[in-house]
């Protein structure tokens, strides 16, 4: 097989603020729900992450900064010191496999179950609207739970919170952090009207229902500096019952505003194929537009598709994530145009080895 990585925009080299990144190939964030009790990392998920360590980056599954931002079997947090530890091992071992990797930081909002919740308390969310779907629990698949409105005096404590878990993250060894602000959770929650309807300082206008946004991306830039943080932004998605009346006046605002912020990067998500493509125009022109620093893509993209998109100017990194899962080789697969093993979506979120780092490389 014959190694194109001379001929290849995937393969050259990108200086993302500090770091230099040796190919514009990046692990999407995946929830796997391989966290052990605690929701603590092991020796386990560190193999998982440095298997794919040749990517230029790898952003970490979405991992949240209080208990109350579960709502998923299974997922890690970084709101303890077993946490940090646990991840210390995950960044350890992508740092002697040679690469950088980034935590994605998050909070589910009204994605969650009272099971989740301490105390079984109501999960909160910008305005109580349930969504319409089932939270994976401990004992099954059941409907999301109710939220309800988060009081404007707290919102402070939750900003303070995605601080704090970018604070542990940085105590854990991570080369930077993403604030995941997609896929109809909390941030994204408090963006769109579909699912904000508060009549406070927080709703309303594009302006107010990015605020949560932007308080928590300044908490986090406060912690690791503008050039060492990213934010990854759904526009189009209705995953999680989303919707918006204007995507293009909300996430235009919200994408000048961010890009203001000198941020590392902003991570799009705008599926081109496969089940979450749309068919509405993209408004990813708009975006690179607005925020006018390094983009991100991300939406079923192969590696003639992404190879494509750097061409033209579209982006600077493209992140993969199932093909990633299923091939921890990617970047040198797709160098010698190598066939790619099949994903096994049965084991995308089981506990256990199997579907998680027994998938083969070419070597």
């Amino acid at each position: 097989m014959t190694d194109r990585r001379a001929e290849s925009h995937l393969f050259s080299p990108f200086q993302l603020g500090p770091l230099t990144l040796p190919n514009r190939i990046v692990l999407a964030p995946m929830t796997r729900s391989r966290a052990a009790a605690g929701n603590v990392q092991t020796e386990m998920n560190a193999r998982y992450y440095a298997q794919r360590a040749g990517g230029g980056l790898l952003i970490t599954e979405a991992t949240q900064v209080t208990p109350a931002g579960q709502g998923y079997v299974r997922t890690p947090g970084i709101h303890s010191d077993e946490q940090v530890a646990g991840w210390r091992l995950v960044t350890e071992a992508v740092h002697r496999a040679g690469g950088r990797i980034f935590l994605q930081l998050w909070h589910v909002g009204r994605i969650s179950h009272t099971s989740f919740q301490p105390d079984g308390a109501a999960p909160i969310a910008p305005s109580a609207i349930a969504a319409k779907g089932m939270s994976f629990t401990a004992t099954g698949p059941q409907p999301f739970s109710t939220p309800r409105a988060v009081e404007l005096h707290e919102i402070p404590s939750v900003v303070a919170q995605f601080a704090d878990g970018a604070r542990r993250a940085k105590a854990a060894g991570f080369d930077g952090v993403e604030l995941h602000g997609a896929n109809g959770y909390l941030i994204d929650q408090f963006l769109r009207d579909g699912s904000n309807r508060r009549t406070d300082a927080y709703g309303g206008s594009a302006q107010n229902r990015a605020r949560f946004l932007l308080e928590v991306t300044e908490a986090v830039v406060g912690v690791w500096g503008a050039d060492r943080v990213g934010v990854r932004l759904s526009p189009q998605g209705s995953y999680n019952d989303m919707s918006d009346s204007d995507p293009a006046t909300t996430f235009g605002h919200a994408a000048a505003a961010l890009g203001a912020r000198k941020l590392a990067y902003l991570h799009v998500v705008e599926a081109i194929s496969g089940p979450m493509a749309n068919g509405a125009p993209p408004l990813l022109p708009l975006l690179q537009q607005r925020f006018s620093g390094p983009l991100m893509i991300n939406g079923g993209y192969d590696k003639q598709s992404a190879e494509a998109a750097l061409a033209a100017g579209q982006a600077e990194l493209v992140s993969f994530g199932v093909p990633y899962l299923a091939n921890p080789d990617l970047p040198a697969r797709f160098a010698k145009d190598a066939p790619l093993n099949r994903p096994d979506p049965a084991t995308f979120y089981t506990e256990g080895e199997k579907g998680y780092i027994d998938y083969p490389s070419l070597a």
